[in-house]
């Protein structure tokens, strides 16, 4: 036989030359080939095998290569046909050679394809049915069944042929399987398994019923026996495809196996006639399963568990029971914990999924048992790629979790839940956000309280929690229009649809994560967490509260404006309903920070947003438990709110369940939208028969809630539509003869019409009379205060309330304390105080009320009459801070100062009538003391009153009421108790600025009056004795003593002046020690205070300047100023100062020119104009001696060296002019006057103050009639002359309003006249 042709030599010249051709492709030049000789050599027994095998090949080849090439040639007599396939179906049965045997399996299959004709099909089987009935010998037709499968398997509809035509061929099918051979019964059951499986298993729908049960009885038992690989391999494979149909799976799981007797009478294989049915629950397939679950094969054990789910898919009620009692839940879990293989990993997952659907599951404890197994699953499945599996994983967690029963624990120890919790925790840190959303839904089910270890794991919660919250940044913001669209469509796998799962899941953790807190806290047990070590206990990572604040803190920071942000755009019930009801529970948490998140919610618009949920979703009663939810969250936040919200008189426990069961009763009812409110408050609603419930009771209970919103800035309603809808209300209830609401309904419309109140719009007429009558029906005022600044100017800006509420209100605001004003203020206010300089929280509280009270001041005058008022009437403490007000109100400098001095004046002249009368009337007692004790804050208010007149009308003439109150005051004054210096100080200040203020001819009465005033004059003469006495200090003595002292000074110097000028008759003198001054101001000064120091200057101003003789004081000197008796002519000509007094006086005064105290600088020159001026009256010769010595030189040094600011002082200037006048040898013209020359001329004239041109002038004038050694030069005196000229080129300027100022330093006044420089010689005087 030659290559590339199957041609046997021997025969061949017999056979006809027809069945003989070169088939095949042209190219190749084809294969020569004769049919008779192929088929000779098939049935020759001579032939070898290898030349049949190699003449198969070549057979298989044409029909792989060329189909249709053979079929042409044999269809010239379908005989030969038939002849070749007896030939190889002859061999399948005689060939023992596998090789071989693959290859006749192969060309017979090929051929039968080749033919395209049912006819040869059905020869074939006709064929092998009579074989497999009339042998005996079963194992000889393996090769035949293994034909018959890959027939199958290449021609689908050979299987419908055999289902639908061959039935006794499958029962002989059948039956081989009791065959105890396992290769044939792996070949059979390769049969059934391409016959079954062919075309996805439509074929096996049309197998008899019988056929079909009885392959699952035989598979059952062929597979509780196998052990060959192979069998097993197409026992499963088999198995699988039955399991899809649920009446196989009736049938597999129904009988234990019908046994089957081969018998071998004749030529038949009968059954047994006697089968047994067993229930299923002695079913032993679980049995077989659960063998293959323990085989190491991955592959076995993929298919089992597929084929568990399978079978529970069809009725997991029905088929949970016998795998669960055959303990597969049990190698299902410790399968998963010994493997990585994915597929299989998911297989058990999808297995103990149905079968935990059977509560005999849990009941038998395999949960409990498994849950560790599960919890290394979870970790080999986080380090696979596919995400599915994990998912599947936690998935099945979360149903034990939520599936176990609630008298069972799961967790046997702490390490058992701590496992769990760090394997969900692995979830909710995954990349892929749904894996994180199964692992928050499988938290939400682990914080049940079922689930708790003891002791309680509250530090893993905690970790849960934050491991939850770290993924809000992460989730897709939903701010666009197409974003809303997308969700509305619910694309399940759009990243929006996964953020909305996320938070839906992660809310409902966050809800039985505070519902945990709450049962926690109410167990005493579990709150201290008993088991747990001391160190960890209270305050520790692993507490109750730690927990708490943990949730309060994520809630709070990322959890709510999250849901806030994903709502917005998107709402959804369900998860605002979850939302509402976790903000319900954090009030009961933590209960010391609820009030300040509480006011944080509500100043961010959670009453808006909460009313508009309810007003979108819960109408017509839909979202019921949506609407409990919001219910519940604005009663609680509204107590909370409420229970800051402290009036005057204290909130009672009654009002406080008055709004409670008001709030309770009609929040339910109210859904709608705000935009409805107006309508609903404008509602006449008629009789209501209960009082918290009906429209009328809704109503209260929107104006409750518009209070509080309000109060925390949430404007739920526009302004102006709540003010009209506050006043139609009030009206409303007035109309149906009902004049009297509830107080917490009154108090909530007080607040809402001051708040809302639009100032420029006046208020009269019939809404006033309203309002009044309304808040007239309450019987206390302070029950209905609220403790902001609206509510002040609301009050006080309407004549009508001013008149019936203005004192209460004035009163309450001012007692009102520092730590309680912060609930009523709104968010913007607190944010105002909290960003305040830095000072003590008490001196803080009162400014604020100051610049509250100030600004209604300045917008209604009238106002002040009331706080005098309580300044006189009130207690101490309350007419301080009336009087503080006040004070502040007239120290400033505001154009509107002069009008309320003005109107203030007769209303101080009563007061003072008043107190002058009570104080002469009265016996000295408690009463009196108390009566009298507003005295000095009356006395401090008219002195910053008179100080706070405009220059014009303080220098204006004494009208009647000034008079008058100057006479009141002296008199209270003189009446005074000596120690009452709190009360003598403010009069004498006040006695002081009246007479410095006041022009000359208006002053003669006043200093008559008080010359005559014996009691004025002991109590000068009391002070200044105390002080000549002993020489108090700063230290030592008090500062209300000081001041005191110094205002008495200034009176005293005043009343000296202005008796030499008016030569006013003195009816008793004061005494005064000048050797005591003296030596104050030389030796004491350090120790002494610099307001004193200017007393006393100003004191001996004014004594000098009348040559030391007046009869207002009898002044005392001592021999430390005159020296011993006889006194020398020049001590007697200068007595009772003395030539040592004088020096000691002016080298003092030359010390305290040098001070840069402004005040005490003008002081020091002044009475070293004074002291110059007296010795040059009394004797020259000594004042040009005092003036030519060392100090003056010094002293005009230590000027110039001063700088030419300090050396164009007017003060300055006005000494080097004393110096000039007095001693020529002391100043020099170069280079002592030639400096000031050159500072005067690099200034210029026209930048000098008006004071210090004068004094300049003066200076040049003194200096061009003085004589100097050397004389000046031409130049220096054109220079001198160029000065005068641009300084009388200056424009005239206007009177300084300086000499009628007054200037406050702490509680001495001091008139700024009294200190100006003076421009002329005190010679002259």
């Amino acid at each position: 036989m030659a290559n590339k042709e199957i041609i046997y030599d021997k025969i061949h010249f017999r056979h006809d030359p027809r069945w003989s051709g070169r088939l095949g492709p042209a190219e190749g030049g084809g294969l020569l080939l004769c049919v008779a000789c192929v088929i000779e050599m098939l049935e020759t027994d001579e032939i070898s095998s290898v030349r049949k095998a190699y003449a198969l090949s070549a057979i298989s080849g044409l029909l792989k290569c060329s189909p249709g090439a053979l079929r042409q040639l044999l269809q010239q007599d379908h005989r030969v046909s038939i002849r070749f396939i007896d030939s190889l179906l002859g061999m399948l049965h005689t060939m023992v050679d596998p090789a071989t045997l693959e290859k006749v399996d192969q060309v017979l299959v090929l051929f039968l394809v080749e033919l395209q004709s049912e006819l040869p099909l059905h020869y074939v089987l006709d064929q092998i049915n009579r074989q497999v009935i009339d042998q005996l010998n079963v194992k000889s037709f393996l090769p035949t069944f293994n034909f018959l499968g890959s027939l199958v398997e290449t021609i689908p509809s050979v299987a419908f042929i055999l289902v639908t035509q061959y039935v006794p061929l499958l029962e002989r099918l059948c039956s081989v399987l009791l065959y105890p051979d396992e290769g044939v019964k792996a070949s059979v059951l390769y049969v059934w398994l391409k016959l079954l499986g062919t075309s996805g298993g439509s074929t096996a729908q049309s197998l008899p019923v019988t056929i079909r049960d009885r392959v699952c009885v035989l598979l059952q038992q062929t597979f509780a026996s196998a052990t060959c690989p192979q069998l097993i391999n197409n026992c499963i494979a088999l198995l699988w495809i039955l399991v899809q149909w649920g009446e196989a799976v009736s049938v597999l799981m129904s009988h234990a196996g019908d046994q089957f007797m081969c018998s071998q009478n004749g030529s038949t294989i009968s059954s047994s006639q006697n089968q047994e049915q067993q229930t299923p629950d002695h079913c032993h397939l679980p049995l077989i399963l659960k063998k293959l679950l323990l085989s190491g094969d991955d592959t076995l054990q993929v298919t089992a568990a597929k084929c568990i789910a399978a079978i529970l898919v069809h009725s997991p009620t029905r088929y949970c029971a016998p795998f669960i009692k055959a303990d597969i839940p049990e190698f299902l879990f410790d399968r998963l914990a010994d493997t990585s293989n994915e597929v299989l990993l998911w297989s058990i997952y999808s297995c103990l999924l149905l079968l935990i659907e059977d509560p005999l599951f849990f009941s038998q404890c395999h949960a409990v048992y498994g849950i560790e197994s599960l919890v290394r699953s979870l970790k080999q499945a986080l380090q696979l790629t596919n995400v599915e599996v994990l998912k599947q994983g936690l998935f099945l967690l979360t149903k034990i979790l939520e599936r176990h029963p609630t008298n069972l624990h799961l967790f046997l120890s702490p390490p058992a839940f701590v496992a769990v919790s760090k394997a969900v925790l692995c979830g909710l840190s995954s990349p892929c956000l749904s894996v994180a959303t199964q692992a928050a839904s499988a938290a939400s089910n682990l914080f049940r309280m079922n689930h708790q270890s003891r002791p309680v794991q509250y530090q893993e919660l905690q970790g849960l929690v934050g491991a939850i919250t770290k993924r809000f940044p992460e989730l897709p913001a939903s701010s666009s229009q197409q974003s809303r669209v997308s969700l509305k469509k619910s694309e399940h796998n759009s990243p929006e649809s996964w953020a909305e799962g996320f938070m839906l899941h992660s809310s409902l953790c966050f809800q039985t994560a505070c519902r945990l807190a709450e049962e926690c806290a109410s167990d005493p047990v579990l709150k201290e967490n008993t088991f747990t070590a001391p160190s960890k206990k209270s305050h520790g990572p692993d507490s109750l509260e730690s927990l708490c604040q943990c949730l309060l803190r994520c809630c709070d920071s990322l959890w709510i404006p999250t849901v806030v942000g994903m709502c917005e755009y998107a709402p959804s019930p369900q998860i605002l309903q979850v939302f509402y009801s976790v903000l319900s529970s954090l009030f009961a948490l933590v209960p010391s920070a609820m009030p300040a998140f509480a006011n944080k919610m509500a100043s961010s618009g959670f009453y808006k947003l909460a009313l508009e949920h309810k007003g979108i979703f819960c109408v017509g009663n839909r979202n019921t438990h949506l609407n409990v939810a919001c219910c519940d969250f604005l009663q609680k936040l509204s107590m909370c709110l409420l229970s800051q919200s402290v009036p005057a008189s204290g909130t009672s426990q009654q009002d406080a369940e008055e709004i409670e069961n008001l709030l309770q009763s009609n929040l339910s009812s109210l859904c709608c939208r705000l935009s409805d409110w107006p309508t609903l408050l404008r509602e006449s609603p008629g009789l209501q028969l209960c009082d918290y419930k009906g429209p009328r009771a809704t109503q209260y209970c929107l104006l409750i809630i518009l209070h509080l919103a309000l109060q925390q800035g949430d404007r739920l309603l526009p302004d102006q539509t709540v003010f009209s809808s506050v006043v139609w209300l009030l009206r409303s209830v007035q109309e149906e003869g009902s004049s009297t609401l509830p107080t917490l309904v009154l108090r909530s419309s007080l607040y809402l019409l001051a708040v809302t109140h639009d100032e420029c719009t006046t208020l009269d007429g019939a809404p006033l009379d309203c309002i009044t009558k309304a808040l007239s029906s309450c019987q206390s005022f302070s029950s209905l205060y609220i403790h902001h600044p609206a509510v002040l100017h609301f009050i006080c800006g309407h004549a009508l309330l001013k008149e019936k509420f203005g004192a209460p209100v004035l009163e309450l605001w001012l007692t009102k304390q520092a730590q309680s004003t912060d609930a009523e203020l709104t968010v913007t206010d607190r944010h105002v105080k909290e960003n305040r300089c830095a000072g003590k929280a008490e001196e803080q509280e009162p400014a604020t009320e100051i610049v509250e009270l100030l600004s209604v001041l300045k917008k209604h005058p009238s106002v002040i009459l009331i706080l005098l008022d309580i300044v006189c009437i009130r207690e101490a403490s309350l007419a301080e801070r009336a009087i503080s007000v006040l004070m502040v109100l007239l120290d400033g400098q505001s154009d509107f100062q002069a009008d309320l001095c003005t109107s203030l004046k007769p209303a101080l002249l009563r007061v003072l009538q008043k107190l002058s009368v009570e104080s002469v009337a009265h016996i000295p007692g408690q009463k009196l003391v108390e009566e009298v004790n507003s005295l000095p804050l009356v006395l401090k208010l008219l002195c910053v009153t008179h100080a706070s007149l405009s220059p014009s009308l303080s220098c204006s003439t004494m009208d009647e009421v000034h008079f008058k109150l100057f006479y009141h005051v002296s008199n209270i004054a003189g009446r005074l108790h000596q120690s009452n210096t709190e009360s003598l100080l403010p009069a004498f200040s006040y006695l002081y600025c009246c007479l410095s203020l006041s022009p000359a001819h208006c002053t003669n009465r006043a200093v008559s009056m008080l010359l005559s005033n014996c009691g004025v004059m002991d109590q000068l003469q009391t002070i200044l004795s105390s002080s000549s006495s002993s020489a108090p200090s700063v230290v030592s003595s008090a500062a209300s003593s000081s001041a005191l002292l110094c205002c008495s000074h200034l009176l005293l110097s005043s009343l000296i002046t202005l008796q030499h000028e008016h030569s006013i008759q003195v009816h008793k003198s004061l005494k005064w020690s000048l050797d005591t001054a003296v030596q104050r101001i030389l030796i004491q000064k350090r120790n002494t205070d610099t307001l004193l120091l200017v007393s006393y200057l100003r004191l001996l101003q004014a004594l000098l300047n009348v040559d030391l003789t007046t009869t207002l004081v009898c002044v005392a000197t001592g021999p430390g100023l005159v020296g011993e008796t006889p006194l020398e002519l020049e001590d007697g000509a200068l007595f009772p100062l003395g030539s040592r007094g004088a020096r000691c006086l002016l080298i003092a005064l030359s010390g305290l020119v040098l001070q840069k105290n402004e005040l005490l600088l003008r002081a020091s020159v002044n009475c070293l104009n004074s002291v110059l001026g007296f010795l040059q009256r009394k004797s020259p010769q000594t004042a040009n001696y005092e003036v030519c010595q060392p100090w003056s030189r010094f002293l005009l040094l230590c000027l110039q060296s001063s700088g030419e600011n300090v050396l164009l002082h007017p003060a300055i200037l006005r000494v080097i002019t004393l110096l000039v006048q007095h001693g020529n040898m002391v100043v020099q013209w170069e280079p002592d006057l030639l400096q000031v020359i050159d500072a005067v001329e690099k200034k210029g004239v026209k930048k000098l103050s008006q004071e210090a041109s004068q004094a300049l002038r003066l200076l040049l004038t003194q200096i061009r009639s003085g004589v100097f050694q050397p004389p000046p030069t031409e130049e220096h005196k054109q220079r001198v002359r160029s000065v005068m000229q641009s300084l009388d080129s200056l424009p005239p300027s206007e009177s300084s309003s300086l000499a009628c100022n007054i200037l406050r330093l702490g509680e001495v006044s001091i008139c700024l006249a009294d200190f100006t420089v003076n421009s002329e010689s005190a010679v002259e005087k």
